[in-house]
């Protein structure tokens, strides 16, 4: 699916000008990270469930023909119908044509950011079916028309003053209340009304387990066993990643991914979905659907560096830690995924010749890399599409659409100069000589803008060291 260009750089202005985000934003980020501090108290047993977790993920891929095969046999077994997607198309077009078979026209959903990669709602109301997010979070955006600006609190932009105003203006007959309690109560209410008419529930995977044909669910509000059961039919949306071999691989992950994405010991809801409701089954819904979604995951499987994206149990707390998003949010990131992963992710899935500017929003300060619950080395990977970008033999999509004739002019000399022991010696003599002399305008305008520009010594180590006699043989 398409994606309309965005400014990066104007995204960024905007969201920096703006105080009330970033008040909003310096808020949330301070309590999520004093609330995973606070339960990760003992570094010795973190660092052991970090690397008993990256070795399930490493296994996992390493694994994942067979896995996938293994899953789709198991789920076949329990009942559960299973759709391959190659592409978000694909996968639109496998979710319509399940709901215009049983004539469906409303659906509610647990939260999923397959679904958001798949701009899922926007598709369903071309085609004449009502969507209407459960999750707190994501109905507070839905009402407001925007996209997610966190991967595991959607409205994590928004204060209580915000959401009040939107739920006074969005839902009939609300009064205005800025109590997190009555806001909370007016949610529930109208949701639970949509609960019980909706004809069918589409949820997202937090992982399925391979050798049972299980799908997990991690939630806090209950909104996604209200979507995964009461309605006649599920539909389980997953990226092809997120499965695992044996159910004993689940409880370490579970441990990092709460732990790490909310501070929890433990989500309020841990939902295991093996089969559609069985004879004499009070609950759960008579149809249970998984659609399998690739979405350029493959290409990624089959780089030996790259693939290591995919091992991301999409926790958030590299957005949290990352001194970049802190500041702007998600919306400035202009796609699905925001943040550290959002810098290595999404350039590998739409290509870096449209998403240029997304490597760069990093510091580099290896923050994402230190938190990560299952050891991406996410710099690396940043440093790896940045090259990639200028490079016309990368392996990234869109490699070498960041390349500059100028740009490749000047290193080009550079490496030119620094191996020529004669022209090192001239350039660094006429640096010294004229290098305070350059113009602040053109390339060195925007460095200079916000930096003091360097004042080249008069003289090179070499020519003091050959004015003081030193033998530099």
């Amino acid at each position: 699916m398409s994606h309309k260009p965005f400014n990066f750089r104007k995204n960024v202005r905007e969201a920096l000008d703006n105080k009330q985000l970033r008040g909003n934003l310096r808020f949330a980020m301070e309590t999520m990270i004093r609330n995973r501090k606070n339960l990760f108290n003992d570094p010795e047993r973190l660092e052991h469930l970090r690397e008993t977790s990256s070795a399930i993920r490493s296994k996992s891929l390493a694994l994942l023909p067979r896995l996938l095969e293994k899953l789709e046999q198991n789920c076949h077994q329990n009942g559960i119908k299973v759709h391959w997607a190659e592409t978000v198309d694909q996968g639109n077009r496998i979710v319509l044509d399940i709901l215009n078979s049983r004539n469906v026209k409303r659906v509610v959903k647990g939260k999923s950011m397959v679904s958001e990669e798949m701009h899922l709602n926007r598709f369903l109301e071309k085609n004449g079916i009502k969507p209407l997010e459960s999750d707190l979070g994501e109905y507070i955006i839905q009402l407001a028309g925007e996209k997610p600006s966190h991967i595991i609190v959607p409205a994590i932009h928004k204060n209580k003053k915000e959401i009040a105003e939107l739920f006074h203006k969005h839902i009939p007959d609300t009064p205005y209340t800025e109590k997190v309690e009555e806001l909370n109560a007016i949610a529930r209410k109208v949701l639970r009304k949509h609960f019980y008419e909706a004809e069918a529930g589409i949820s997202g995977v937090n992982m399925a387990v391979a050798e049972t044909g299980t799908l997990c669910l991690v939630e806090n509000e209950g909104n996604g066993r209200m979507c995964t059961t009461l309605p006649q039919i599920h539909i389980a949306l997953m990226g092809i990643e997120k499965v695992v071999e044996k159910l004993e691989e689940v409880p370490p992950l579970l441990e990092l991914l709460t732990g790490s994405a909310t501070g929890q010991r433990m989500t309020t809801y841990f939902n295991f979905i093996t089969s559609p409701r069985k004879p004499g089954e009070k609950d759960g819904p008579s149809e249970v659907h998984l659609v399998l979604l690739d979405n350029g995951r493959s290409t990624i499987m089959a780089d030996k560096q790259l693939y290591e994206t995919l091992k991301c149990i999409r926790c958030g707390t590299c957005l949290n830690h990352c001194p970049v998003y802190t500041r702007i949010g998600g919306h400035a990131y202009g796609y699905v995924y925001p943040g550290p992963i959002g810098t290595i992710l999404t350039p590998q899935m739409e290509g870096v010749d449209k998403t240029q500017s997304l490597p760069d929003a990093s510091s580099l300060c290896n923050a994402c890399a230190e938190v990560c619950p299952v050891k991406i080395p996410i710099p690396d990977l940043i440093r790896r599409i940045r090259n990639d970008s200028k490079s016309s033999s990368g392996k990234t999509k869109g490699s070498g659409s960041g390349r500059s004739l100028m740009e490749s002019a000047v290193w080009k000399g550079w490496a030119l100069m620094n191996s020529k022991p004669e022209l090192n010696r001239l350039g660094m003599k006429a640096g010294s000589l004229f290098g305070q002399y350059l113009p602040k305008t053109g390339p060195l305008g925007k460095w200079c803008n916000i930096r003091s520009m360097p004042v080249p010594a008069k003289k090179t180590l070499h020519m003091m060291a050959d004015e003081e006699g030193v033998d530099r043989d």
